[in-house]
């Protein structure tokens, strides 16, 4: 496993009705050089509470928009995002061996937050995110399907290509048919 060794997280205290609890926090990432270089990876990143933030069509324009301009900044391409009422998923795929993944999505994830907080006062992501960093192995089109997919299996819409909050920034949008093989996330 490419986490085997990892550091154990500092133990930590939190007050759980009139004592203190003591407990450790589940490390979910890997070491940092997991992340560098041309690899591909989805991500999902949910908004704080899974408030229905994207659900306004505004909001979740805005969302594509600013993935598209920080993509940008940060050698990295979106094979297929889904931008869903609560969530986002993305498949992004760095374009240079200094590609940092875990860098692209903290400043995504940092520079959305803030403009939300100057806006509206109140938090717009969760604290941490899913990732998982594709093998050689998976077929990264069944990936990209299963992000398109996700408002169809969400009755959202019947076809994903009737969907406007999601797609490509590498151009596989719009998917001409739907790959043989079904992606499963690792975690399901």
């Amino acid at each position: 496993r490419p986490d085997a060794g990892a550091p154990t997280p500092a133990p930590q205290w939190r007050y759980n009705g009139g004592m203190m609890a003591y407990f450790r926090r589940r490390r979910i990432r890997l070491f940092s050089e997991n992340y560098l270089g041309k690899k591909s990876c989805f991500v999902t990143m949910c908004a704080d509470r899974r408030r229905r933030h994207f659900e306004d069509g505004r909001v979740a324009q805005w969302i594509v928009e600013r993935l598209r301009r920080i993509v940008a900044q940060h050698a990295f391409t979106v094979d297929a995002y889904c931008v869903m009422p609560d969530h986002v998923h993305v498949l992004a795929r760095g374009t240079m061996d200094a590609s940092d993944l875990l860098q692209f999505v903290s400043d995504f994830k940092r520079r959305t937050a803030e403009a939300w907080l100057r806006r509206f006062g109140t938090r717009l992501w969760q604290g941490r995110y899913y990732d998982h960093i594709l093998w050689p192995r998976e077929n990264a089109v069944a990936v990209c399907w299963y992000i398109w997919l996700n408002p169809v299996r969400k009755g959202i819409c019947s076809d994903p290509r009737e969907y406007p909050f999601s797609g490509s920034f590498t151009g596989f949008w719009p998917p001409k048919e739907t790959p043989a093989v079904r992606w499963v996330p690792p975690w399901k």
